[in-house]
């Protein structure tokens, strides 16, 4: 199946799910994950329509960026519907900050406050503003990373998050727990839309509009739980092959 066909089924799907919970699809975002997949998919994910991409890995997305170059230069200059957008939603080890900076344009992951200062520094020094998710964990699995959203060292970095001028906090990502019953990965998500409404009270200061979570399993579940972005990685691009070991140990976000 071509990847054009993919996308308009995944939209479908999204049109339905929205359907069902009086949303709007247009103001859900799809973004395609293209971690293992070459430039060349990601290009005809591009010509199929698709603008938001995410990568699990620096060192993998280093590989393919000069080859996307042209599509990325050509989206910067173009109207904003022809923009494209490459966002990092895999765990970030602070010591690669800077080569992350430098090349996605949103951090998704943001799950410290020693990496969010780490990331704060290395877009001033790249004269660019960096928007960042904080990756919330509501799930017991070990595999799984992110802030425990009772943690002081959430506290901290919500606190500390408005004074670093080169982040542009935009909202929170989680991951559901994998191959449980329906309820508790809706129960997952409708934590992080609770989570997110009582930072938001507290901290005025953070804007948090965007809640992304949903992958190729659950991405309906996510809409019907109020999910503005959603992360699809197989149902658009088939199966993947093994990919090489997590930098980080981590299980990927899609």
């Amino acid at each position: 199946m071509q990847i054009s066909e993919r996308i308009a089924r995944v939209r479908q799907r999204i049109n339905d799910a929205a359907g069902r919970s009086g949303r709007n699809a247009g103001e859900i975002a799809l973004m395609g994950v293209t971690k293992t997949q070459p430039p060349e998919v990601i290009r005809e994910a591009y010509q199929a329509g698709l603008r938001l991409f995410g990568e699990n890995r620096v060192q993998e997305f280093a590989g393919k960026s000069a080859d996307l170059a042209a599509l990325r230069d050509v989206g910067s200059v173009a109207a904003t519907d022809d923009s494209v957008a490459v966002h990092l939603i895999g765990h970030l080890q602070s010591n690669k900050s800077t080569r992350a900076a430098e090349l996605f344009d949103g951090i998704d992951s943001l799950d410290s406050l020693r990496l969010a200062e780490r990331l704060n520094e290395a877009a001033g020094k790249l004269g660019k503003h960096l928007p960042v998710l904080i990756e919330v964990k509501l799930s017991s699995e070990e595999t799984k990373s992110g802030l425990d959203p009772e943690s002081d060292e959430a506290a901290q970095l919500l606190e500390r998050l408005p004074d670093l001028e080169r982040l542009n906090t935009r909202g929170l990502m989680t991951i559901a727990p994998w191959g449980v019953a329906e309820d508790v990965t809706r129960s997952c998500f409708r934590s992080l839309r609770e989570c997110r409404d009582r930072w938001a009270q507290a901290h005025p200061r953070l804007s948090l509009e965007v809640l992304s979570m949903g992958m190729s399993g659950d991405f309906a579940i996510a809409i019907e739980e109020g999910a503005p972005r959603i992360r699809i990685g197989t149902s658009l691009f088939g199966p993947r092959k093994k990919p090489a070991p997590s930098e980080s140990g981590e299980a990927d976000p899609e």
